[in-house]
């Protein structure tokens, strides 16, 4: 068999990247080959905001929308220093307004997520792909890759077959069966490794109900680890415990026994399950976090888990294997026109996708070591904290979760993966109270600092082009002179002082064309924080002009208590 993109894996990854790969080149040949039959089960039901984009540019969020999944609009967390329920919402307050399903991706659906089950949503995105023009191999199983130095020359299915392919994509999840015939290694750079013990429920009850088909995943603290309460349906819930391997071989308990403990000690969790029935398909995994060593290579990529992997607490699976798939779509499709720019593609690839991961991973070893709920696990949060070297002190935590940069080259906006500062500081709030103040808070005066940075090209991901941005690079942190960051340079460079720059960004904004608002105004200052606290921008007080309001509400719509 011959193709010209041949991908091993049809989860959400592989089936994403055909996709996208036939809707922006309907010419171009592509197979996958998937070991199961679709429909399976598969854990990582909860999703984040960030891939109703990516679902929507696909042409098949209204499919999805169709299959009437719950609308996450949010999590609710015991977790933390305190016994108090809180909320962390995409929407303002939490609240839906009252609409019909199925809806249209517009107005408050842009903004929220779903909760999947997997069995039906994995078959809709591969169906979806066959209907552009993919051609779908299942059960086909990848016996072996072949390789010539860092290409890879083709596959041997277990049935004998051959396929030949110019490109390759690595989507076949945990197995990696490209990336390990390659000889990429992995980093587990957590000293938290975590298995995970789920099943399927029937008739438990939603911990909350929001509008129309609206609610939260529920994540729900013990003293040594802690638990998942996600409903896929009307009827059916995914319900998971993640404790540490090594609390789970002190134990002794079978794994299921474990879990089931977990549950009816967990009184919020034991009440919604009083009418409920498991389905018995219990399972269980290790989930402890790494990170591929190299994620594209001369004619390869890798994407979802093949890739890396970060602890579930953040819900973050799916949103890497969306984003990293779309982006290696795009790159494919810009090296097939400028092959001269296919080393490039692949360089820019392998970092944006390699620090989007490792981002996630170190917040989330910042949540494990912010709850003081986890009596049983202070040896294995006190590690990570001296790994890090981080004692919770705002500051220092900030400065080690921005290794990588606070500022992303496509989002153009600061933050980090896929949470904004605002939601930053709130969250770290919640975990560990504390004398928390943005980084502006108090000054007024603002240059930039560019001394030492080289120089450099980005790429922009857009309607299935890959553009050059310009920009500067320094210290493994991006400057892209675009969206709201290259706004924000412009201002400045006509004036140190925030209120003449920010007047100059809505007269530019608006001869542009773009809108300028309250809200534009609110992420222009998360910006300018990134700016600060990655070395662009030095800020200072200067006599005469009013400055900045660093101080953080206690409770915003974003992130509440819950009675």
């Amino acid at each position: 068999m011959r193709y010209d993109v041949a991908i091993v894996g049809g989860g959400p990854a592989g089936s994403t990247c055909a996709t996208l790969l036939k809707k922006y080149d309907p010419s171009i040949k592509v197979g996958v080959f998937e070991r199961e039959v679709f429909p399976r089960d598969h854990i990582g039901e909860s999703q984040l905001p960030l891939i109703s984009i990516v679902l929507n540019e696909m042409g098949v969020w209204e499919r999805v929308e169709a299959a009437n999944f719950p609308i996450k609009v949010g999590a609710t967390y015991r977790w933390g220093s305190s016994d108090d329920l809180w909320a962390f919402n995409f929407v303002p307050d939490g609240k839906l307004a009252d609409e019909a399903r199925p809806a249209q991706y517009k107005g408050q659906r842009t903004q929220t997520a779903f909760q999947v089950d997997r069995a039906v949503y994995d078959k809709i995105l591969l169906d979806y792909a066959v209907e552009l023009g993919t051609e779908v191999h299942q059960p086909a199983s990848v016996a072996k890759v072949h390789v010539d130095g860092d290409r890879v020359t083709g596959l041997t299915l277990n049935n004998g077959e051959e396929v030949q392919a110019d490109y390759f994509i690595d989507a076949s999840g945990r197995p990696a069966i490209i990336r390990k015939a390659l000889g990429v290694g992995v980093a587990e750079p957590s000293s938290l490794q975590n298995v995970a013990f789920w099943d399927y429920w029937q008739n438990a009850e939603w911990a909350e109900e929001i509008g129309v088909g609206g609610t939260r995943v529920q994540v729900l603290s013990l003293g040594y680890g802690w638990i998942w309460f996600i409903p896929l349906g009307p009827t059916r819930t995914s319900i998971g415990l993640v404790v540490p391997a090594k609390h789970y071989k002190e134990k002794g308990l079978k794994p299921e026994e474990l879990y089931r403990r977990a549950l009816q000690e967990e009184p919020r969790i034991s009440n919604l399950l009083r009418n409920a029935t498991p389905e018995g398909k219990f399972e269980g995994t290790s989930d402890w976090s790494f990170l591929s060593d190299r994620l594209a290579g001369e004619n390869w990529f890798l994407a979802g888990e093949s890739a890396g992997f970060a602890d579930p607490i953040l819900a973050a699976g799916l949103t890497l294997a969306h984003a990293g798939a779309r982006e290696a779509a795009y790159s494919i499709l810009q090296a097939r026109k400028h092959p001269r720019d296919a080393e490039w593609l692949a360089d820019q690839f392998d970092q944006r996708n390699r620090r989007r991961i490792m981002q996630h991973i170190r917040f989330a070893d910042y949540w494990y070591t912010a709850n003081a709920h986890f009596s049983d696990l202070k040896e294995f949060t006190t590690q990570i904290a001296k790994d890090a070297g981080l004692d919770l002190d705002p500051e220092r935590a900030f400065q080690w979760l921005g290794t990588g940069g606070f500022v992303d080259e496509d989002m153009f906006v600061g933050g980090l993966g896929t949470f904004s500062f605002n939601a930053l500081h709130q969250i770290g709030q919640r975990l560990a109270p504390g004398e928390y103040r943005k980084a502006y808070g108090g000054m007024n005066h603002f240059k930039l600092d560019l001394r030492g940075a080289i120089k450099t090209v980005f790429p922009q991901y857009r309607e299935g082009k890959i553009e050059k941005i310009h920009g500067y690079e320094r210290d493994g942190k991006v400057l892209p002179l675009q969206g709201l960051v290259g706004y924000l340079v412009k201002g400045l460079q006509t004036s140190p002082e925030i209120v003449k720059a920010l007047t100059t960004i809505m007269r530019l904004m608006r001869e542009e064309g773009e809108g300028y608002s309250k809200d534009v105004q609110d992420r222009l200052l998360e910006t300018l924080e990134a700016l600060i606290r990655d070395g662009w921008v030095v800020g200072k007080t200067v006599d005469g002009v009013e400055p900045l309001k660093g101080e953080l509400l206690s409770e915003s719509p974003f992130i509440q208590t819950v009675s």
